[in-house]
Formats: C-alpha cells, structure tokens, sequence
C-alpha cells in the first residue's frame, strides 16, 4: 500500500480507507488509487486482513451443487450478505467427503456462522456451549434444536399444484416422491391431504423418486406400462418433471393434452421455452435474505432464541398443463 500511496500521493492511511471501501476519499483519489493498484499489480491480502481483525465477518455456507434450486439461493446469499455486512465462504458437499468435514473446513476458515442448504447432518455440538456457532438451515432434511431454520411451507405448494389440475378437471393425479430428500416428506403428506380433501383418495399414487431426471425417467416408464395413464402428473422437482416429460414425449404422449405435468421449484429449467414447466415457484433470494439476517441477529444483535421461518410458494402456470382430454370408456361412456 505504501507503493500505491507513494505513486498517488497520497498518505497509506488513505489508500487503506479506499480498498477497504470506507468514507473518506473522494471519487476521483477513489479512481487514481485503483488505477495505480491495477499499474503496480497489488492485490490485498485478505489472509492478512483477516489475520488483524478481531471479527472475521465471514459466514461459511454449506451447500450441493445437485440441484438447480441451492444454486439459486448461492447466488442469491452473495448480494444479501454484501447488505449485512457480511462476505462468503463456500465450501461444497460432494460424494467424495462428509459434510463434518466440508463443516470443520468453513470453521477453519473464521466464520462467525454458518448457513446450510439441504444438509442432512445435526449441528448439535456446534451450537452448544461457550464458543457456539449460529447455524441457520435452509430447507433442511431434519430439523435440530439450536439452529435457525428458515423453509418453504412444502404441502402448501403441493395444495396449489392439486387444486390447479382439479379446477381443470383432473381426478387421475400422480405424484413422483422425492424419498429421503429435503421437503419431500412434507410434500407427499400435503399431496395425499389434498386429494382426499377434493373427494379423489382413490385416485392417490405415490410413485418413488428422488429429484433427479432419471427418477422421472423411471416414474415415466413405470406409467407407460400400465394399462391406463393418469391425466396428470405432479412431480417432486423440476429435474423429475423433466426427465418425466423427456420419457413421455419419446413414447408419443403429448403433454398437457394426454398428461399435464407440474413441477416444483420454478427454477430456470421450468423457464425454459421448449420446456415452459407449470411448477411452484420458492423464492430463492427471499430464503438467502432472510438466512443471512437470521445469522446476522445472532451475530451482530445476541439474539438466543431459535427462529422457524416458513415461506409460502406460489403456482406459476404454464404450458405443461391443461384440461384432461376426453376419452371414451369400452361401456360407451367418456372418461377423464
């Protein structure tokens, strides 16, 4: 920095002031200090910076790659902790390590709190005792006592996508389960509340899966061989309702007018034109908002109390659903 003030003319005290983004230079010392950084090649040393402070103010966040939804909510956390206060540390769960590891790695790296999005793992141990970190959980498998957990209201949406096909004239729906999966449980409780709330509990069929196109793929070629197809089908993502809606489409079914098909998420998959999915829409930037100022009350505030945040979804229609086709049934009568 010494090099930079030098080449500016202007005191070290200041050139700190503007890499550190703090009040007191003016736009254009603001412009000739970076100029002069980018001519001399310097690049601050976070490690160092980090090193001098007392609080890191860094929160780790703990997250998969899998699906589009958590990635989402990444790119949503950036502009979120930018607004507390707050920068990221990211650290993936992949097949190849545990997410006690992937964990001790954010700690390790000073951050004050940490923010996971579908972990599987209870945060106990962490969230105990004097040295305790805030962990704030975004859609979680389980829930543990000492965390925050901020979720979406799953049978809610589930509800909208049953009562959507019913006004259509659906009574043959489908769900594809997300087994052990984030939310999945609560989804298909809130599918088989709904049909038995429209009268349809004859119609239930819950068929296995696990948010991945190929469990779609799976689900597609288990209807196809049966005698009769449901007219719609509501599957556990987005990723399903794809690899769903591929199988179908190869097989000569055309979608909505022999199936309609909804998905969950509304991720950019469902936007795509040549998908253009009806699915429930989670706000990914409202959870990553709402996670980082539940971690920054912790921090910033000494909030104790645990917080449960439900978030209600919303039904985005689109092209993937319609009216049943009428059929006629071997008595002469029509079918839908």
């Amino acid at each position: 920095m010494s090099d930079v003030a030098a080449r500016v003319g202007v005191s070290q005290a200041l050139v700190s002031l503007v890499f550190r983004n703090q009040p007191g230079a003016s736009a254009e010392t603001r412009r000739r200090v970076f100029r002069a950084a980018e001519e001399l090649g310097y690049r601050p040393d976070t490690a160092a910076q980090l090193l001098r402070r007392t609080r890191s103010r860094q929160l780790g966040v703990l997250f998969t790659m899998r699906h589009p939804y958590d990635v989402g909510i990444v790119e949503a956390l950036y502009p979120a902790a930018q607004k507390h206060g707050y920068t990221l540390v990211l650290n993936a769960m992949v097949a190849t390590r545990g997410e006690r590891q992937a964990m001790e790695e954010l700690l390790g790296l000073r951050s004050e709190a940490v923010i996971t999005i579908g972990a599987t793992s209870s945060w106990q141990h962490l969230t105990t005792g004097a040295g305790r970190t805030p962990i704030v959980e975004i859609n979680p498998r389980t829930r543990a006592a000492g965390v925050d957990v901020v979720r979406t209201a799953e049978h809610k949406g589930i509800r909208q996508a049953v009562d959507h096909l019913v006004a259509l004239g659906h009574r043959a729906i489908a769900h594809i389960d997300g087994g052990a999966m984030p939310g999945a449980a609560e989804r298909r409780r809130g599918y088989r509340a709904a049909m038995r709330r429209h009268g349809l509990a004859d119609h239930i069929r819950v068929l296995p899966g696990d948010y991945t196109e190929e469990s779609g793929a799976r689900a597609a070629r288990d209807l196809l061989a049966r005698a009769q197809l449901p007219t719609a089908v509501i599957a556990g993502n987005d990723r399903c309702a794809h690899g769903l809606l591929g199988t179908l489409l190869r097989a000569g079914v055309r979608v909505p007018e022999d199936v309609s098909i909804v998905g969950y998420d509304d991720s950019q998959l469902a936007r795509l034109s040549f998908i253009d999915l009806t699915s429930v829409r989670q706000e990914a930037a409202e959870a990553a908002e709402l996670a980082v100022r539940a971690a920054a009350e912790r921090l910033d505030e000494g909030r104790t109390a645990d917080r449960d945040i439900v978030l209600d979804p919303t039904l985005v229609v689109r092209g993937s659903t319609g009216p049943p086709r009428t059929r006629s049934t071997p008595d002469g009568g029509l079918l839908r």
